[in-house]
């Protein structure tokens, strides 16, 4: 007769994933967003016909880097609520924001990237000067929710791990 041993996972080492993965995906955002992108467009790269190739290159690297964080994440949260680590309410939401963060990095990999990228593709080479489309700014306004989202789920889960993490003191 087999005997099934059950190895409880130690909550302690996957809340130091989630915390690490969390940090890492948030920090890479913000150096994108706010380092990264400013420094194209104030050299003027963006106007530049091959723009669009690029920036679908660069952003397609990230975005799937961003998948791979999302499914490390999502995978934490789900051992950590099957150890009983967070409280019960917070079981229920972590998995809710964490499949949201993944929602997220699959909204911005499969429809905004491509979508963004074939709106600044250069199909006209005798047109000399192209004005940003409508439907560009409205993609980056979706861009900029979803980021906004994404600071704000990935904060609270952020928190939640922290905590989760923090060993306890002894009194």
């Amino acid at each position: 007769m087999d005997i099934i041993s059950y190895q409880k996972q130690n909550p302690t080492q996957w809340s130091v994933v989630v915390f690490i993965t969390l940090c890492f995906w948030l920090s890479a955002s913000l150096v994108l967003d706010f380092v990264i992108i400013p420094s194209l467009m104030e050299a003027g790269m963006m106007t530049q016909p091959g723009f669009a190739s690029a920036g679908y290159s660069m952003f397609g690297i990230f975005n799937h880097l961003e998948l791979l964080c999302a499914g490390i994440i999502l995978s934490g949260v789900f051992v950590l609520t099957k150890n009983h680590v967070f409280a019960k309410k917070q079981q229920q939401w972590s998995i809710i924001l964490s499949s949201l963060l993944l929602a997220v990095a699959l909204i911005c990999n499969y429809v905004l990237t491509p979508q963004m990228s074939g709106l600044g593709m250069d199909l006209n080479w005798f047109e000399s000067a192209r004005s940003m489309p409508a439907e560009m700014m409205e993609l980056h306004a979706g861009y900029w929710g979803l980021e906004l989202m994404k600071f704000v789920v990935g904060g609270i889960l952020l928190v939640w791990s922290f905590r989760a993490w923090k060993p306890q003191e002894n009194y």
